[in-house]
């Protein structure tokens, strides 16, 4: 396992003008699903006031940045209407600005427009599971704003991505699309210093394509950016181990961990006390700043 050069290259995500690696070497993004039918906690956030709570929760449990999504990107999902979107994300987003002034907050999308509407209600980073290829108004959008930008990659939309997926060396084209990527935000003036990684785990992948990418996730964390993985409670879990979605902690606690030694930096998690605790133990036992 080559894990000394992507623990030593320094991270550096600026978010409100400040480097959040400042003094972490990993950081915990909360996520909190406004959906009905999210594969995970589908309906159970659905209420605004429920939604808001959650987010508390996991602020006060350690999540440092908190990522909320109107809208569910789980395989074969169909789009949501715009406006029902922003309806079901702006008053929890607005009710969490207000309550946690201080703690950054995402948003979970793959419409411009939807994210200029958050970005003008609080929000501080776009996190766009389509690397800004849904919508081309995406990655203008980030750069005129200068909003930091988390850049997933994702083969096809959450509808298809999960119909025959196919790789010939997936660490390596997954790096290779998502450099074309960064590389296009970067052109149109987003600052290096904003864009985030993301090899999306589970999506448009199979299982044994999951496995790879956390083996030879330096292959991307070479690239210089951040890296954040996101496998909590996915379907990948459930199939090697045959758990249900509820009963997957362990298995993301692993795959995390795993992702972590590899290179990856930050974790979009459903819990993050267990996390944030195997995390500290993790980071030092490597030595690393806690």
């Amino acid at each position: 396992m080559n894990t000394i050069q992507s623990r030593q290259r320094p991270r550096i995500w600026t978010v409100r003008g400040r480097n959040l690696f400042e003094s972490r070497p990993f950081l915990l993004m909360g996520v909190v699903n406004i959906t009905p039918d999210s594969f995970s906690d589908g309906g159970r956030f659905l209420d605004p006031l429920h939604a808001v709570r959650h987010g508390e929760a996991l602020a006060a449990e350690g999540a440092h940045i908190l990522d909320l999504g109107a809208e569910s990107s789980r395989p074969g999902s169909d789009p949501v209407p715009i406006e029902e979107e922003w309806s079901r994300l702006a008053p929890v987003l607005i009710e969490l600005r207000r309550r946690l002034p201080d703690l950054p907050l995402s948003v979970d999308t793959t419409k411009a427009e939807l994210a200029r509407r958050a970005l003008d209600a609080g929000a501080d980073i776009i996190n766009d599971i389509s690397a800004g290829r849904m919508d081309e108004a995406m990655l203008p959008l980030a750069a005129e704003r200068q909003i930091p930008t988390v850049l997933m990659h994702m083969r096809g939309t959450p509808k298809t991505m999960q119909d025959d997926p196919h790789y010939d060396d997936v660490a390596a084209e997954v790096a290779a699309e998502l450099k074309e990527r960064a590389r296009a935000a970067q052109a149109l003036g987003l600052p290096r210093d904003r864009i985030v990684l993301d090899p999306g785990i589970g999506f448009g992948k199979r299982v044994e394509d999951n496995l790879a990418l956390v083996e030879r996730l330096e292959v991307l964390a070479e690239l210089g950016y951040p890296v954040l993985v996101g496998a909590s409670r996915k379907s990948a879990i459930g199939k090697i181990t045959g758990a249900g979605v509820d009963d997957r902690l362990p298995g993301t606690l692993a795959f995390h961990i795993a992702a972590f030694l590899h290179g990856a930096s930050i974790f979009r998690v459903h819990d993050a006390a267990p996390h944030l605790q195997a995390l500290q133990v993790i980071a030092a036992l490597r030595g690393s700043t806690t």
